[in-house]
């Protein structure tokens, strides 16, 4: 399969010169087009013949993500999102304060695109909504205005900041509620916490962009970070479509669930708060 390649200019940092040699040796091997974002930003029409054919390809150097906020810009979609900074993290490397890759980064690109290439070729994972994590079936609905507000009648535990917790055994997942998914309008980005991280209740538990804000993930749950989504990382626009769902973000090992619980809302009184928090908006 060939791809769209849309990758940073790489022109200011480091991180951006291997998001661009990356950028090169994945469409070198995979036989894809390179679309410059100069170029999408001011004539989309241009690609809009591959975009359409190809699945796209979209990474960022750093933290700013140019090129993710591009794609939200004009409203494409992408198959994969990379971030350099991210992957670094990840395999825990570090990059020469040089716009020039010496050998070591020509290596570390070599290798990200390996990994990427890898990823690509997996099989798909099944949807993992399995036994202890059925997406839920039975709605209270607040209305406001045009607008209505789902949120799950049992087993969902929310805080005041909209986020939810869902128990089963000694673990939870936690999301975002469908007031919330609403509110920040497209989701863009998901940027998690670092595996094996221990959050307190209301900690931080990563954070997601969309294109009108960014919006802090505040912990429902104390424990420890076990899993995260690589489902929404990818394709973050789930936590639009399915928040309840295939939409969830981050799996805690928990600390002390009976405590945690007590300071926060079921269905009754979450309901309440976002009647509230509608009406001041």
């Amino acid at each position: 399969m060939t791809y769209a390649i849309l990758s940073c200019t790489g022109m200011d940092k480091a991180e951006g010169s291997l998001a661009r040699e990356v950028a090169i040796r994945l469409a070198e091997k995979t036989g894809g087009e390179i679309i410059c974002p100069v170029r999408l930003n001011r004539t989309p029409a241009h690609y809009k013949k591959v975009l359409a054919e190809d699945p796209l390809i979209v990474i960022d150097g750093c933290g700013t993500r140019c090129a993710t906020k591009l794609v939200a810009e004009l409203e494409a979609k992408s198959e994969r999102k990379i971030s350099i900074s991210d992957a670094l993290k990840a395999r825990g490397d570090s990059l020469r304060a040089s716009l020039r890759l010496d050998p070591a980064g020509m290596a570390l690109a070599e290798a990200i695109v390996g990994d990427l290439i890898a990823a690509l070729n997996a099989p798909a994972a099944p949807a993992e909504v399995g036994a202890g994590w059925e997406a839920p079936r039975d709605f209270l609905v607040v209305v406001h205005d045009k607008y209505e507000f789902r949120i799950p009648k049992d087993q969902y535990f929310i805080n005041e900041n909209d986020v939810w917790a869902r128990p089963s055994g000694d673990r939870a997942r936690v999301g975002i509620s469908d007031y919330m998914q609403q509110r920040l309008t497209d989701i863009n980005y998901f940027d998690p916490p670092r595996m094996g991280a221990v959050v307190e209740q209301f900690g931080e538990l990563g954070s997601v962009e969309s294109t009108k804000a960014a919006y802090e993930i505040v912990s429902p749950v104390s424990g420890r970070v076990v899993a995260v989504n690589q489902e929404a990382m990818e394709t973050p626009e789930l936590v639009n479509e399915d928040p309840y769902g295939r939409g969830w973000l981050v799996e805690v090992e928990l600390a002390d669930w009976r405590e945690d619980k007590d300071l926060l809302l079921d269905a009754a009184k979450y309901a309440e708060s976002v009647e509230r928090k509608a009406a001041e908006d």
